[in-house]
């Protein structure tokens, strides 16, 4: 674990894939088209708390959704990489836009569109439930499935790696 502490303390951009990681996967679609996904309220106050530490938080999927455009807006992340088919195009844009090295980025995944970018980061995040091929290539796995706090446990992680979980949770007692 404490590798894994190692390369999390070095984390200035998380990045989340969405289905089967900020949700458990589970697509709802109405008889009118329209997408409905459910997000977890406490992985949404874990990404919270970790914004107030200066760690950029950005998504990357491979659907498009404008239920993902508003929980991300309410949450306050703005880098938002909808309809990526091909996931590492959209890493190597943002890498490059925010000049953040392969090692101080972190990727949550699920699937196995998810490995190009989970092979390449320098911490990768398989969520408890995550396809066993991701699991195999990652640094770290969460106690917890997706869409069900595994956000949560990946940003207090983070905070734990960075000395500053013990003070967010002071804050509430």
């Amino acid at each position: 674990m404490q590798d894994v502490l190692d390369k999390a303390s070095r984390i200035r951009l998380l990045i989340f894939d969405v289905d089967g990681v900020l949700t458990d996967g589970s697509l709802f679609i109405g008889d009118d088209g329209q997408e409905y996904k459910a997000f977890n309220s406490r992985d949404g106050h874990g990404i919270k708390m970790l914004l107030g530490y200066g760690i950029e938080v950005a998504i990357i999927t491979g659907r498009t959704s404008q239920v993902v455009e508003h929980r991300m807006q309410n949450l306050g992340i703005t880098r938002i990489y909808q309809g990526q088919l091909d996931k590492m195009k959209a890493y190597k844009d943002l890498s490059g836009k925010l000049n953040i090295p392969d090692e101080e980025i972190a990727y949550v995944g699920d699937d196995l569109v998810d490995l190009p970018v989970m092979r390449r980061v320098g911490l990768a995040v398989a969520v408890h439930d995550a396809h066993p091929l991701v699991r195999k290539h990652s640094h770290w796995q969460t106690p917890s499935p997706g869409g069900r706090g595994a956000a949560r446990d990946v940003c207090e992680m983070l905070m734990e790696a960075k000395g500053v979980l013990d003070n967010e949770m002071s804050k509430y007692l």
